[in-house]
């Protein structure tokens, strides 16, 4: 403990006699006013969207510490994209820190979610490290609500993306690459509007999104407007706020014609087509029960592939006669290559 109360002394004396050139301030997605150094070289993240943005700009070389379950929050082979990750120290995860393990990295700035308790946000702020929140929402009311009752989800999430990508840049001083990845983004969003406008509403697809033990997502939630931006109507809307886990009663009476189920949750898929239950279920009996692939990324909060890349795979399941001359094996591995520097090895 001693030697801990040193570090954390000298680590506070450090960025003191630093301060002098912490001549820029940004607003996180808490609506907190933040005064960072001018340059950052030296970041935590514990946070996996903010991870994951990070790796798209190409900014990894700024991470020295990061959220110890990343690998179950992006996957089992995100390591591929980003192998650098596995020789990163962890320390902690979406609500909590090691203050030990964080003073001994030194960091410039702590990267964390905007539900994160706010004793954990004082804690760091006390040893004199900036704290950014990411939430990936413009929202001015319910900035720190892990499920918002979001009065416009369109724009909530829309331009919370754009915000925070653009802030995440700012901060690792890679504000062109974040401009490149939200313009690759909303231009390949809007083509996938383009071809799926004339479907009316009473046409539109009923879609479940199933994750373990009955959960899914509603209103409130990316996920939803995912689904939506894909031309599906999903199922659990009107019925549930968030993430929240619901009964088998009620998937039977939503009746869905197709199930997604997240690429991190494969057991999903085999426990929709072995147990009796779901057998009863359009989706089911039409063997229309997808599991979506990496980059798809249904997670409740955007992501740019899967604005791009998840958006149009989930639209050409739903529609194939209108996407019948989009290769998506071909589109993902030029989002891969510009953005993860490496080709796409998975599947469709």
């Amino acid at each position: 403990m001693r030697n801990f109360l040193r570090s954390a002394v000298l680590l506070s004396l450090g960025l003191l006699a630093f301060s002098a050139f912490a001549d820029r301030q940004v607003t996180d997605q808490l609506g907190r006013q933040v005064t960072l150094p001018d340059r950052v070289d030296r970041v935590v993240v514990l946070q996996h969207q903010t991870l994951n943005i990070l790796v798209q700009l190409d900014a990894t070389n700024t991470l020295v510490g990061i959220l110890g379950n990343w690998k179950q929050q992006l996957g089992d082979g995100y390591s591929r994209l980003a192998p650098e990750l596995t020789r990163l120290p962890t320390l902690g995860d979406l609500t909590h820190v090691d203050v030990e393990k964080l003073v001994a990295l030194h960091p410039q700035v702590v990267f964390v979610t905007n539900y994160a308790p706010q004793e954990m946000i004082d804690q760091i702020q006390k040893l004199g490290i900036a704290v950014i929140a990411i939430s990936l929402r413009a929202d001015n009311q319910q900035q720190n609500r892990l499920n918002p009752d979001l009065a416009d989800e369109e724009q909530a999430y829309s331009e919370g993306l754009k915000e925070g990508v653009r802030l995440i840049g700012e901060v690792v001083n890679h504000q062109q690459q974040a401009e490149t990845l939200i313009k690759a983004t909303f231009n390949q969003r809007q083509q996938t509007g383009n071809r799926l406008q004339a479907i009316p509403a009473s046409q539109r697809i009923r879609v479940y999104m199933a994750n373990p033990d009955l959960t899914t997502y509603g209103s409130g939630k990316y996920t939803g407007l995912m689904m939506a931006h894909a031309g599906a109507l999903n199922v659990a809307a009107a019925a549930v706020k968030g993430y929240k886990q619901v009964s088998m009663e009620q998937i039977l009476a939503w009746d869905p014609q197709v199930i997604f189920v997240q690429d991190r949750y494969p057991q999903v898929i085999d426990e929709i087509n072995q147990q009796p239950a779901w057998q009863a279920v359009d989706a089911v009996k039409h063997h229309r029960v997808y599991l979506m692939p990496e980059y798809a990324k249904a997670w409740g909060y955007p992501m740019p592939e899967a604005l791009a890349l998840g958006e149009l795979w989930m639209a050409k399941k739903l529609y194939p006669e209108k996407f019948q001359d989009v290769d998506m094996q071909k589109k993902a591995d030029t989002w891969y290559q510009r953005f993860y520097r490496t080709h796409y090895t998975g599947s469709n």
